[in-house]
């Protein structure tokens, strides 16, 4: 496994991370404790979940998998979800902040987060106040680095401006959907991202499993995937998504490379990528995403499949 520094931080990740998006929800508590007890014998020292996920089970089960494993894991988790129709939606507000710190700490068993992201933008409370917080809980210990998610490339320009006037610590790192069928993010939140020295951590990098080849065009959905059981998932599942797919696997056999090893190979060959974070259910799956981190892409094999994914 190779490990690499987070943006302009000394916080060190894994190149591949774990997404905890399945604790609680596809897994229960034991099947929990596999898939991460099996990432930390990878080598895998990453594992990226939130608040939302499983509604808190996620940050449970994985403090409970963790144990005294703990000191071998960067844990890194989200506040600020989306909140349902009432009074306060102000999620990134100085109270709501500590308050969902408090109850991450205590779900996931320990005394410190090492990277907490902001979930969402919260368009009712000021940057300012945001970082102010979160900078509150960094001097208290209860976190070490401070992050983003699911932001414009402006808000991310605008949130380091603020952090270098005042007085308050800079978010290191931004985590987005990118991955080789869904390339958006290049036209602003990359720039942004390295103009301003965020680390940046793709999300959902296998495209839903599009990326391994477990599906088909025309075929219906394997039994228990993630686009038989979600429609918002399987709508990506179109013909010009399958033809990207054909092309990037003929690049691969050329390559001696596998689809995964293509999918994962390529965002780790991006400048500012320090980690890619991708999902499992069981054991072998993590075993599967450690041996596609390892693979590293040529420079010729890198253009190609740059190349057949601009079209």
């Amino acid at each position: 496994m190779e490990y690499r520094q987070v943006g302009r931080s000394g916080l060190t990740v894994s190149t591949m991370g774990l997404g905890c998006n399945n604790f609680g929800a596809r897994l229960n508590e034991d099947d929990t404790a596999k898939v991460v007890h099996a990432a930390l014998d990878e080598g895998v020292t990453f594992f990226d979940t939130a608040a939302m996920y499983g509604d808190g089970l996620s940050e449970a089960y994985l403090g409970s998998a963790l144990g005294a494993r703990r000191g071998e894991a960067v844990i890194a988790t989200k506040f600020g979800a989306h909140r349902r129709p009432g009074a306060d939606q102000a999620t990134g507000s100085r109270s709501g902040i500590i308050r969902e710190c408090e109850a991450s700490l205590s779900r996931l068993g320990t005394d410190h987060i090492d990277l907490y992201y902001q979930h969402y933008p919260d368009k009712h409370t000021p940057i300012e106040e945001t970082l102010a917080a979160l900078d509150h809980l960094v001097r208290d210990g209860k976190v070490r680095y401070i992050a983003n998610s699911n932001v414009n490339g402006w808000q991310i320009a605008d949130a380091d401006h603020l952090a270098a006037r005042g007085t308050t610590g800079r978010f290191i790192a931004s985590q987005f959907e990118w991955n080789l069928l869904k390339r958006g993010a290049e036209d602003e939140i990359v720039p942004a991202c390295r103009r301003f020295g965020l680390g940046m951590i793709p999300f959902f990098p296998l495209a839903s499993g599009l990326l391994t080849g477990k599906y088909s065009a025309g075929e219906p959905f394997p039994v228990g995937s993630r686009m038989a059981g979600s429609a918002y998932f399987a709508k990506d599942a179109t013909e010009k998504n399958f033809a990207t797919v054909d092309r990037l696997r003929a690049i691969a056999d050329e390559h001696r490379h596998t689809l995964l090893e293509l999918a994962v190979g390529w965002l780790l060959a991006q400048d500012g990528v320090p980690s890619v974070i991708s999902g499992a259910t069981s054991a072998e799956q993590v075993r599967q995403g450690s041996a596609a981190a390892a693979r590293t892409l040529s420079g010729e094999a890198v253009d190609a499949v740059t190349a057949a994914t601009e079209l």
